[in-house]
């Protein structure tokens, strides 16, 4: 499993209307809408890297109303929800 983040700019008027749109994505796990420099922040989670770059550049950069990205791969995924559903079944 490969997972990234994509930072978005989209047209102000826009924003909710591409988040939607961009949630009912498969692939896509979560749209944030953030405060900053971004409009938005996505998380996507695929096989492999080829799925993802399918994903993000082959349907979701497609997307109108987006002016610029900025893509955050993951090598490695540190979550409290992980680490409490390990201990609840006994892994150390």
């Amino acid at each position: 499993m490969v997972n990234a983040i994509i930072l978005l700019n989209v047209q102000r008027e826009a924003i909710l209307e591409v988040a939607e749109r961009l949630a009912g994505l498969e692939g896509i796990a979560e749209v944030y809408s953030v405060a900053g420099r971004y409009d938005l922040a996505v998380v996507a989670r695929a096989r492999d890297n080829e799925e993802l770059a399918n994903l993000i550049t082959g349907r979701m950069l497609k997307e109108s109303h987006i002016t610029h990205s900025e893509t955050l791969f993951s090598f490695r995924v540190y979550s409290r929800y992980d680490l409490e559903r390990m201990f609840s079944i006994g892994l150390e």
